[in-house]
């Protein structure tokens, strides 16, 4: 989902127990963001009051990041169009294309780092956290997960999967996703076990975000594409009001930041706050407790 949405050790698969909470997000506010001008935008990440992300208008792709109050756009010199995914602490990671082809390139306000793993045919580059950088590389034998901390590329694959991407990290905590015969799903990795991840109901899974204990992302089922919020235990759906669908991409405390499609087809930046995530988990299951009591 994150590389193309837009545009688009013994291993222990766990089938958790969970709660799904299908979803009142009232508790929650929606701030539509949309760059002045574009014709559509995307927000892919979130650090502290920055926002990163991407728009389009008459002159092509652009890279922005958003403190809040100004914007500011993010263009590799020389490119055609640049896209920034990931913002960690003012360092900014994405892709840029040009005329020889498309790359990766971390961007610390002043320099811009091209990331590209060695024997690799492409480098596709999703998140960072400090010195450690995450995503997916394509060789001969097909597509896989890494974590670069910048001297050492670990190459992350599930077992099993016919390929496997990463996209966020938060302490030892890694999560992306991973295909095989069934389908496309979620996983969460500590440095030694693998866990799947599945949203009830949903064709595919992809978890794009995590902040502590709580991942986002965004699954697919037969009413179309949702994001959802997970904290590892209860399951939250998240719908932006009146959109047609809705893809969540990052997660920094409270704040979830995404993208929607309106009536007319028109793609729009999104910050979902949750005021208390504690609380409004505790709601979401009291909700499916009185659910339980009433049949």
């Amino acid at each position: 989902m994150k590389r193309d949405t837009c545009l688009k050790l013994s291993t222990i698969c766990l089938v958790s127990l969970f709660l799904v909470v299908t979803g009142d997000t009232r508790a929650g506010t929606w701030a539509t963001l949309d760059v002045p001008g574009a014709d559509f935008t995307l927000v892919y990440d979130i650090d502290g009051s920055n926002i990163v992300g991407t728009y389009s208008d008459a002159s092509g792709l652009h890279g922005f990041l958003y403190n809040g109050l100004t914007w500011k756009n993010i263009d590799k010199p020389g490119a055609t169009d640049t896209r920034a995914l990931c913002i960690d602490n003012g360092i900014i990671v994405g892709e840029y294309s040009d005329v020889s082809g498309n790359y990766s390139f971390l961007y610390d306000g002043a320099t811009w780092e091209i990331i590209d793993k060695p024997g690799a045919n492409f480098t596709q580059v999703f998140g960072i956290d400090g010195s450690n950088i995450l995503g997916a590389y394509s060789d001969v034998s097909g597509l896989h997960g890494f974590l670069y901390d910048g001297a050492t590329w670990f190459t992350l694959d599930k077992p099993g999967a016919d390929w496997t991407d990463a996209a966020d990290i938060d302490g030892g905590n890694i999560v992306g996703t991973f295909s095989d015969a069934s389908g496309d799903h979620g996983y969460l990795y500590d440095g030694s076990i693998w866990n799947s991840l599945n949203m009830s109901g949903a064709t595919g899974t992809y978890a794009l975000g995590v902040s502590s204990n709580n991942i986002v992302g965004t699954y697919f089922d037969a009413s179309g594409y949702h994001g959802f919020l997970y904290d590892q235990s209860i399951w939250i759906a998240l719908d932006k009001p009146r959109a047609n669908f809705t893809l969540v991409y990052g997660i920094d405390g409270s704040n979830i930041v995404g993208a929607y499609s309106d009536d007319f087809g028109d793609y729009h930046g999104f910050v979902y706050t949750v005021p208390e995530l504690s609380t409004f988990f505790l709601l979401g299951l009291g909700a499916v407790v009185l659910s339980k009591r009433k049949k």
